[in-house]
């Protein structure tokens, strides 16, 4: 069963270009596309797609806006957001607002495949390293918060756990890490999903950078 696609990008060769490297894959399909935020989710209003690779900047509605417009509405598709650069303030919002993750838009063709097959299959594709690159560019121009109720919720250990997904660290690696078994990292990941509501291992990076639990730059606070 092949995974569609919504392109959202207001240049159109970008777009063409996404298209064939998309339709390159057997497994993958183009569904739609628009040229700017407003534009997709009236499409994607009556389109069904997995996954919506959406540009950062666009003009009408961005891809901040359309990405919170579509989780409003309960839309199941996963956004891929596509920036130039890695350090774009506007990816934050974007991750905020309920994007599984971003790209570049140089990316390889093998990333871009690999990418929309991860978050199709509900996973994310921020590397946790640049994200924490991402947060240590706009984390101080971010409004101060209280201290985050959510936290008196977690277990030492999976503050423990936590972390380390916020340092970069895999499941393989945590596990080393902490001397835990892997069936054993898994549950604690899955009950931090859910006791923090966050929908991936992105929210949880973006939550222990929020809260304080963890600093850019691998420094933890106790």
């Amino acid at each position: 069963m092949s995974l569609s696609v919504f392109l959202v990008d207001d240049q159109r060769l970008i777009r063409t270009g996404f298209q064939m490297m998309i339709e390159s894959d057997p497994e993958l399909r183009v569904v739609g596309e628009a040229c700017d935020g407003s534009a997709a989710v009236e499409a994607l209003r009556q389109i069904d797609a997995d996954v919506v690779l959406m540009d950062i900047r666009m003009p009408v509605m961005d891809g901040v806006q359309a990405t919170a417009e579509l989780s409003r509405m309960g839309h199941r598709a996963r956004v891929l957001i596509l920036t130039t650069f890695d350090l774009d303030e506007y990816v934050f919002a974007a991750l905020k607002a309920g994007a599984a993750g971003f790209l570049l838009k140089d990316a390889r063709q093998e990333e871009l495949l690999s990418a929309i097959h991860a978050v199709a299959d509900g996973g994310s594709v921020v590397a946790p390293t640049a994200t924490r690159r991402l947060l240590s560019h706009v984390l101080d121009s971010l409004p101060g918060k209280a201290a985050d109720p959510r936290l008196k919720t977690l277990t030492g250990r999976e503050v423990d756990v936590l972390q380390q997904i916020a340092a970069g660290a895999n499941n393989k690696e945590i596990a080393e890490r902490l001397h835990l078994a892997d069936g054993t990292v898994k549950s604690h990941i899955g009950s931090l999903l859910s006791k923090l509501d966050c929908r991936d291992r992105v929210g949880l990076v973006l939550f222990a950078f929020e809260s304080g639990l963890a600093k850019p730059g691998g420094e933890y606070l106790s």
